[in-house]
Order: C-alpha cells, then sequence, then structure tokens
C-alpha cells in the first residue's frame, strides 16, 4: 500500500512539473489585429514598446488583419493588460503552422520582421494655434514616444538623426494657410504671421515663402537620404506647390508685402514635385484652397453626403508588394471619410509613378499615396481627422479612447512602424 502510495504521489508531482511548464512551452504572443481586438491602436504600441526593448517583432500581413507576433514573455502579456490590449499566448507548434500557412504561394499574406523602434519627428509649430493634428494625437494615445521639430531645428540640419517625418498640418507656401479671408482679424492668426516673419528674418530670410522653401528643401534632402515622410491635410498639397514654385512668387502682397509673379502659374515646374503634376495654384487670397490639387476646391462642388462618403483600400500581393501592403493592414477595406483643407487628390494632379493606395472610385478621388525619392519614400493621406468628419477651426481634439479601433487612424500607425520592416527578397 506505501509503495503505491508513493508511485501516486509521484506521478502526481511529475503532472504538476508539467503544468508548471506548460506557459514555457506556449512561447509565442500573437497580437490579433481583426475584429476580435479591443483596441487596435494600442497594439501598435505594444509592438513599439517590444521594439524599443529589442523584442524582434513579426508583422503578419493579411493574417487576420495584420497581427502581430512575438517572442512570450511575462512583461509583453503584461504590457498588453495594461493597455487593454487582446493578446493570445500560443505554442511552438502554433506559430509555426501560422508561419506555414502564410508562406504558401497560394495565399496572400507574408511575414515581415519588425527589428528596430523607428525614431519620431514631428514638424509642428512651437505657437498654440487652434486645431490639433491627427498624428500627434493616435501617438500620444498608442503611447509612441515622439519628438517635435519646427523651422529652426530643421534648418539646424537634425533631420538626418530621425528616421520617420510627419508633416503637420502647414501651409509651405508661405501663405499661412491660406487663412486670410476668414481669419485675418483674430489674434491666433495675427501672431502667426508674427512669429512665422519673425523667424524668418532671424535666419536670413526676407520672406516667409523663402524661408518656408528652405525647410521643404531640408526635408527633400532627408527623404533622398533614406528617410522617412509622412503628410495629412494640407501639408501633402502645399508642400508640392512649395517645390514646383521655387523660383517663382505665388506669394500676394497680403502674405509677403508685394504681389505674385503675373505669369506664376506658367512658370510652374511639376518635375520638383513628388506626387503631384498639372494643377493649379489659387491666386484668390480669400479662398481656402492652395491648389486644384485638393478635390475639394471651389472650381466644383464635391457632391457626396457624409454618410456615404467612403473610400476603399487598394488590395495589393502581399509577397511581391509589401511596402504597400503593410501600408493598408486593416480589419476593413472600407474607410469612412474625412475632410480637411485638402481633403483627397484629383486623380488627373497625380504622377504616374505614385502608388494608389486607396480610393473613392466612383468620386474619382485619390485619398492614399505612395512612392519613392532617392533612398526614402514618401507618403501622403488626404483629410485632417478620421474620427471627425469635419474638423473646425477651434474644435476640441478627438478623444480616441471613443474610437480604439478606427480603421483610419490605423493608416497613420502603418507608417509609425514600416520604417522598422526588414524583409528578405523572395527568390527566383
Amino acid at each position: 500500500m506505501c509503495v503505491i502510495l508513493r508511485m501516486k504521489k509521484f506521478a502526481l508531482t511529475v503532472l504538476l512539473c508539467l503544468l508548471a511548464a506548460m506557459p514555457a512551452r506556449a512561447s509565442y504572443l500573437l497580437l490579433p489585429m481583426d475584429a476580435s481586438q479591443q483596441n487596435h491602436l494600442k497594439a501598435y504600441g505594444v509592438a513599439y514598446w517590444a521594439l524599443q526593448r529589442e523584442v524582434e517583432v513579426t508583422w503578419l500581413l493579411n493574417y487576420r488583419g495584420g497581427s502581430f507576433m512575438m517572442k512570450f514573455a511575462e512583461s509583453l502579456e503584461r504590457e498588453c493588460r495594461l493597455r487593454g490590449v487582446r493578446c493570445e499566448v500560443i505554442a511552438d507548434g502554433q506559430s509555426s503552422a501560422i508561419l506555414s500557412e502564410i508562406a504558401d504561394p497560394e495565399v496572400n499574406m507574408d511575414a515581415v520582421k519588425l527589428q528596430k523602434a523607428p525614431k519620431i519627428a514631428v514638424y509642428s509649430p512651437k505657437n498654440k494655434l487652434p486645431w490639433d493634428d491627427a498624428v500627434t494625437l493616435v501617438l500620444t494615445y498608442a503611447e509612441i514616444p515622439y519628438e517635435v521639430v519646427y523651422d529652426e531645428e530643421v534648418l539646424a540640419g537634425v533631420l538626418p538623426v530621425y528616421d520617420w517625418l510627419h508633416l503637420h498640418h502647414e501651409d509651405f507656401t508661405g501663405q499661412y494657410g491660406k487663412f486670410w479671408g476668414n481669419y485675418r482679424n483674430q489674434p491666433w492668426y495675427i501672431e502667426d504671421v508674427r512669429t512665422q516673419e519673425a523667424t524668418a528674418r532671424k535666419l536670413g530670410y526676407a520672406k516667409v515663402s523663402q524661408l518656408k522653401l528652405a525647410v521643404a528643401h531640408k526635408i527633400r534632402d532627408f527623404v533622398a537620404g533614406g528617410g522617412f515622410l509622412f503628410a495629412m491635410c494640407s501639408a501633402p498639397d502645399s508642400y508640392d506647390v512649395a517645390l514646383a514654385a521655387e523660383h517663382v512668387d505665388i506669394c500676394d502682397v497680403m502674405f509677403d508685402g508685394d504681389p505674385m509673379q503675373p505669369d506664376a502659374q506658367e512658370q510652374l515646374d511639376y518635375s520638383k514635385c513628388f506626387a503631384f503634376k498639372d494643377f493649379r495654384i489659387s491666386t484668390n487670397p480669400s479662398e481656402y484652397e492652395i491648389s486644384t490639387i485638393d478635390v475639394d476646391d471651389r472650381s466644383r462642388s464635391r457632391l457626396v453626403n457624409e454618410k456615404n462618403d467612403f473610400f476603399t483600400l487598394f488590395d495589393f500581393s502581399a509577397k511581391w508588394d509589401w511596402i504597400p501592403t503593410m501600408l493598408t493592414q486593416n480589419h476593413t477595406r472600407v474607410v469612412r471619410g474625412f475632410m480637411g483643407q485638402t481633403t483627397a487628390f484629383r486623380r488627373e494632379t497625380v504622377k504616374t509613378g505614385a502608388v494608389i493606395l486607396a480610393e473613392n472610385k466612383a468620386l474619382n478621388e485619390v485619398r492614399y499615396l505612395h512612392g519613392e525619392y532617392g533612398k526614402g519614400t514618401w507618403t501622403f493621406l488626404g483629410g485632417h481627422d478620421p474620427e471627425d468628419y469635419r474638423h473646425y477651426v477651434g474644435d476640441p481634439p478627438t478623444d480616441l479612447s471613443l474610437h480604439p479601433n478606427s480603421p483610419g487612424y490605423r493608416l497613420i500607425l502603418n507608417n509609425i512602424l514600416f520604417p522598422a520592416a526588414k524583409k528578405e527578397k523572395h527568390k527566383t
């Protein structure tokens, strides 16, 4: 009887040891990014947090909405719980099965390694303006660190220390966002003009337009050297217009003290632009438009109801077009539209070499664009705030805790992780 009891005790001990060893065998953490995820936006923050701690993250393109997988660690699992991010602990065998499924040439999936947390800069003014910025909102909500730079820092040459640069709602043409018509008597507008002019003088420029062009050239050089550029709303529009107008005065007297060049339109050089061509600049100082790049320009009406305003993400080949696939990862292919000073891009103004990532086909609008310049890349997204259809000057910032699964904000965060990606070329 004693022998039998000892054997039972030994068997129980072995069983307990096996059970205790189970977590060690469940050695991967999966962050699903399909509809089961309770907080998509903070999941990107967890992936970034892991990269900061030199944990390699595998981005599973088109697998359950673009899920993330990494080696299991209690600290990572705890971080998911703290941030409200759904995660699944899986064993080696399950991880291998997922990678095997993805590797099948018949399925439109792929795996990309994320190896280093990108260093992020946001080009944004230091003075307070009555609007927010979607990128800084989502970076803060996702708990992804960033640094703010503006004209002085850019011209001092700081950009090469960063991997990724976002252009805040900005006007690179020196026309102060074309707010003159409606807001020229507002204290914030008067202060912004004063600050910009003082900075231009301090840095040796006679006009704000000359200062902004110099900044645009520094940003161009940053991209050419291998940097990743992302811009939304008026920044893509005004940036390319500024490059095209390098040797042309397109600013009227209320912006820079002298009239614009009479033949300014004919002197534009579209070859200098990243994304756009054949656009016409707005010569009316009271018009809240920079050019005809924007679909919402005053030369035509954008006849669409808010309830019917959507755009569709293109479906790329994950194994061959892995970069656009990465930039369009989402738990839905149809995204609700949102407006901005530049809401979307007129298709006829988009250069043929640009990769269209999303469109509203019915309206012939391009919403999301990507391309290469030198060793780097640029990505442009139309609209101001993915969860505020019409974001007016003075409106309060969007509370992203109310939109943790926002498909539009996911597009921004796809770009944040893009510089961390490394992928081996497919063998032929």
